[in-house]
């Protein structure tokens, strides 16, 4: 399917070179609705790329310039993620309007698309990350529905680790210190193990540390993590 011109007026020059792949959800009641708004030059919101659930694929902002979808955020030292980013928008009510799993044809879209930008700026796994790791203050998106594990099959995405978990039982602030070193802003630190939680153990989201939190986080931080 060959992706569809959708231009937005919404965009800057970049100051930084592309290392990040960020992943959204639209949160808004239709994709038509999600379209407009990241066309729209008041709403002063984009992002290069948005996917429909039947797997269209709009392009909205060339991707040397700097879309604005990040916000205030963080991720491994960079504070201005729109400059670094390549956004991706993926159409879904969201928690507010009605979340719900995410249709094969859309997940198969956003596979090639992620692909193909990973390969073409030779982005890491550990920097293909969702809208809810680089703001946990103010993210949930996209949320504990979207298929990490799919992405993280193809290489496209960290796994969640399930070989050789081992517990280092450390306290809060020592699990605090690793979590920022992995990427996270931890200055609400509740908010940020939630973030933690969604991405890699969505099953359970309580914003509590626990030995399963500090088996995996310590599995990620280790060479090439590896899980399902």
């Amino acid at each position: 399917m060959q992706p569809i011109e959708a231009p937005s007026p919404n965009f800057d020059a970049r100051t930084a070179p592309i290392s990040m792949i960020v992943l959204h959800y639209t949160g808004m009641e239709t994709g038509e609705a999600a379209l407009a708004r990241l066309r729209d030059p008041e709403a002063k919101v984009s992002s290069h790329y948005l996917i429909e659930e039947d797997g269209r694929v709009f392009v909205l902002v060339d991707e040397d310039k700097r879309a604005w979808h990040a916000g205030r955020s963080h991720w491994r030292g960079i504070s201005d993620v729109n400059s670094a980013s390549i956004g991706i928008e993926i159409v879904n009510p969201g928690h507010e309007f009605g979340y719900r799993d995410f249709p094969e044809a859309q997940v198969n879209a956003v596979i090639r698309l992620v692909a193909g930008v990973k390969d073409r700026y030779s982005i890491t796994r550990g920097n293909v990350v969702g809208h809810s790791d680089i703001a946990p203050t103010r993210k949930k998106d996209p949320g504990e529905l979207f298929p990490w594990s799919k992405l993280a099959r193809l290489r496209l995405a960290l796994p969640r680790p399930t070989r050789g978990l081992m517990d280092p039982h450390w306290n809060e602030a020592s699990f605090l210190l690793a979590l920022e070193r992995f990427g996270y802003e931890v200055t609400d630190p509740r908010a940020a193990i939630m973030a933690f939680q969604r991405r890699f153990r969505p099953e359970m989201i309580d914003g509590e540390m626990d030995a399963e939190c500090r088996m995996l986080l310590l599995a990620l931080l280790l060479p090439q993590p590896q899980g399902d």
